[in-house]
């Protein structure tokens, strides 16, 4: 068995878009831990806000398979592909941290993903993993997010609880 850390975020229909693939990701890997919710501004590109947040899994497939399965969900909830990086969606899912892994692969995969500097990343994954170490840095996520707080405002916390 692996651990995984994913980062969650939608902009379009977003409760119901976070609420079913937290639904999704407990029928599928069961016990998942999932953080606090937060709204927060789009980035690169003008559009509504997004609600974010992280979960911590274990599981059995390895990190290709498991980023394919995450990009199947995100089809599912009428994730739509080809248009411009940086814009709305229903569902974005992304593994940021692959137990120690650091590699880059098909599909958008990239360990560490380099969004982790980004508050609507940082923020939720050190919530509920504060002492994980970056693999290329060993800085910890808490530290990593004190650093960045004191730079940024941080996100809103929003009312919608995935746990």
């Amino acid at each position: 068995m692996s651990t995984a850390w994913l980062s969650l975020g939608s902009n379009l229909d977003a409760e119901a878009n976070l609420a079913a693939a937290a639904r999704a990701l407990r029928a599928r890997f069961g016990a998942v831990v999932f953080s606090p919710v937060y709204r927060t501004p789009a980035v690169g590109f003008e559009g509504p806000d997004f609600l974010n947040a992280a979960a911590v899994l274990d599981t059995d497939l390895d990190p290709f398979a498991l980023n394919d399965w995450l990009h199947a969900l995100e089809d599912s909830q009428g994730r739509q592909r080809g248009g411009a990086r940086f814009s709305s969606r229903t569902l974005d899912i992304d593994i940021v941290f692959f137990d120690d892994l650091v590699l880059k692969g098909p599909g958008n995969l990239e360990l560490p993903r380099p969004e982790l500097h980004q508050a609507f990343v940082l923020k939720p994954l050190a919530d509920i993993a504060p002492h994980h170490r970056v693999p290329t840095t060993g800085e910890t996520l808490a530290a990593l997010w004190d650093a960045h707080a004191q730079a940024a405002q941080p996100p809103a916390l929003d009312t919608l609880s995935l746990a």
